[in-house]
């Protein structure tokens, strides 16, 4: 099934202001300690009021990333070795100039036979999205969800793969292994993306699993390595 729905539903603003700050404090931008501007000052900075941005930061301190002290302000947590959980905790992709809210428009959702051989059952749920980092096209990408772990619904789909499997299908992505090279453009690729269909740039091929032993989805994205580039981040 395709569908001509132009974007996928988008995450709500809180959330999207929380998975910006998540960003920069995964980057280093944000440091342990460091006081965050004026409540008034960082709503102007995101357009949208006062009392959205205090739900974005009670995001951060529900995850232990963010000290709230009467009078003082607002100050970053991210000591202690800490995770940084979020909505795209998994996605690796940041603009050349530093981080940047992720953002999809659907291309298409489909149930196929699955193209190689992986997970448990013989045909997926295929989504093909074009990704945008602070409303920048960067990628085009193409996922597939073994039909074993549900199906997915384009009715339904956020901006957030990982959150429609936990909302929706009660799926946890719990591990991903990444392979980075490069590969040709695919001739499904949207002339908004960029590079052209058949023009070579970064490539990223991955396997993720929820708590069994078998992959539960595959992904490939093709990424434009003139705005965009990968980033994983030990800690």
């Amino acid at each position: 099934m395709t569908t001509d729905r132009p974007t996928t539903q988008a995450l709500p603003l809180y959330l999207q202001i929380s998975e910006v700050l998540l960003r920069d404090i995964a980057a280093g931008r944000l440091v342990d300690g460091e006081r965050l501007p004026p409540e008034r000052d960082m709503a102007r900075q995101h357009a949208t009021s006062v009392t959205t941005l205090r739900k974005a930061l009670a995001e951060l301190e529900s995850k232990g990333l963010l000290e709230r002290i009467q009078g003082s302000g607002n100050y970053i947590r991210a000591g202690q070795g800490k995770a940084i959980p979020g909505e795209y905790s998994m996605f690796r992709l940041e603009l050349r100039t530093g981080g940047g809210l992720p953002t999809t428009q659907l291309i298409a959702v489909d149930a196929l036979r699955k193209d190689h051989d992986w997970g448990t059952a013989s045909e997926a749920s295929r989504v093909r999205r074009l990704r945008f980092i602070d409303g920048r096209p960067v990628a085009v990408e193409e996922i597939w969800l073994d039909a074993d772990s549900g199906r997915v619904e384009a009715a339904q789909l956020s901006d957030s793969l990982y959150r429609y499997y936990r909302l929706r299908l009660g799926l946890w992505i719990t591990r991903a292994e990444d392979r980075v090279t490069i590969d040709r453009v695919p001739d499904w690729a949207p002339a908004a993306f960029g590079p052209a269909p058949g023009s070579v740039t970064g490539y990223i091929e991955r396997y993720s699993w929820g708590r069994g032993s078998e992959p539960v989805e595959f992904s490939r994205t093709w990424f434009d390595t003139r705005v965009a580039h990968y980033v994983q981040r030990m800690t």
